[in-house]
């Protein structure tokens, strides 16, 4: 299972992670990422957390 964590306080609302996998994140109403609690096959996560401007994605991935 994979856990998504968007840091509100450093979050810029850029929206590339929006764009990058709109299955995994959404706008929220003050204008920040946030996401939807879900992992998906069609984009890479790390990608995703490695491409936010100002580092506020971590993906944690549950070993298990």
């Amino acid at each position: 299972m994979t856990k998504i964590i968007v840091d509100d306080d450093m979050c810029i609302g850029c929206g590339s992670c929006i764009s990058a996998c709109p299955e995994c994140f959404e706008l929220s109403e003050d204008g920040k990422s946030l996401s939807k609690g879900v992992s998906c096959d069609s984009c890479d996560l790390d990608e995703v957390a490695l491409d936010c401007p100002v580092q506020a994605i971590t993906i944690k991935k549950d070993e298990s």
